[in-house]
């Protein structure tokens, strides 16, 4: 579950790096060079989110399962 819901925020980043990407396509000089570069920064960052939602997952550190069974057996009472 981890996993899926660390793909909302890895979406939201990677829009984020698109913008910054495109809008560097407009700018001219050092600009564009720092633009591409932070854009590829971010891409790369972004990969990272997913990654850490799946070794979580599969390590079975993901505590939203517990919170989970805790909400339901405090509603049974």
């Amino acid at each position: 579950m981890c996993f899926f819901f660390s793909l909302m925020p890895a979406t939201f980043v990677l829009v984020v790096g698109y913008f910054v990407l495109f809008s560097s396509t407009k700018a001219e000089g050092g600009l564009k060079t720092f633009g591409t570069v932070l854009a590829i920064w971010i891409f790369i960052i972004t990969a990272f989110i997913p990654i850490a939602g799946a070794y979580v997952a599969m390590a079975d550190l993901c505590p939203l399962e517990e919170i989970m069974e805790n909400l339901h057996f405090e509603g049974d009472s």
